[in-house]
């Protein structure tokens, strides 16, 4: 009888032990919790007056500044966090086993999908991204530093506070798959993939809120801006200073005691 207690009661201190990462507030990472932001690229670097000739520069601008780019982030049905491959090669100037020794790093294209309008601005706005780098009225190529821009990707817990993030710099859409049309009837909503190229990727500094569409209306900001490409998705907030906050937290103490 006791020996059965003690069997009953380790493996529920086992079982305990096993469920405890669910039910604290970190818990585990779920693939249907992330948030993608796009900045989208100015499309005028490198020319001397700032202007350009390409006329998809003003149609991404106009886009951007009607909101389609939120659009974009928030019908991103699916996006995936970039795989990386350490180049090696073998070292043979000395006798013996060669070792692999480390002479770069490579990264893996990203690619997402996301829903469709009946208009098609979502992919109206990469289209527009795309002939940024090869203008088809001119059939010219764009500045490099034009036609590329960041991504950033964070995961989210339960309660949508980003945990993790990466953020790839110098992203471009390289390929947007067909889209199938069929007069059978539809089953779902249209939907177009986006592989992307990127150049590297770091992780990604938690600083801005996670806005939920719910509570975007209701949202106040002490120090909120919008900038029309750098942060084209989302109202950046920027937190206060330490040194603000540290004169507040001394006036509060002074006259908490005073």
């Amino acid at each position: 009888m006791a020996i059965g207690s003690f069997i009953e009661s380790t493996s529920s201190m086992v079982l305990t032990e096993l469920l405890a990462p669910l039910r604290d507030n970190d818990g585990m990472a779920l693939p249907s919790r992330y948030e993608v932001i796009f900045s989208f690229p100015p499309g005028n670097r490198g020319s001397k007056t700032g202007d350009n000739s390409n006329i998809f520069h003003q149609i991404l601008f106009g886009n951007v500044g009607a909101g389609g780019s939120k659009d974009v982030s928030m019908q991103c049905n699916s996006f995936e966090f970039p795989g990386r491959t350490l180049q090696s090669a073998a070292d043979t100037n000395m006798q013996g086993p060669s070792r692999e020794i480390v002479n770069d790093v490579t990264f893996n294209e990203v690619t997402g999908v996301f829903y469709c309008h009946s208009d098609m601005r979502e992919k109206t706005m990469f289209e527009a991204w795309q002939n940024l780098a090869y203008d088809p009225k001119h059939m010219t190529v764009g500045w490099y530093d034009s036609y590329v821009s960041n991504i950033t990707i964070y995961n989210l817990d339960q309660n949508d506070n980003r945990k993790y993030g990466v953020e790839l710099q110098e992203c471009f859409p390289k390929t947007m798959t067909p889209q199938s049309l069929s007069a059978d009837q539809a089953t779902s909503v249209q939907r177009i993939s986006v592989s992307f190229s990127f150049r590297s990727c770091s992780l990604a500094v938690n600083a801005i809120p996670v806005l939920r569409r719910s509570s975007i209306s209701n949202a106040s900001f002490s120090n909120s801006c919008i900038s029309s490409f750098s942060s084209a998705l989302v109202i950046s907030c920027e937190p206060k200073s330490t040194k603000s906050c540290c004169n507040e937290t001394s006036s509060f103490v002074k006259s908490s005691c005073s």
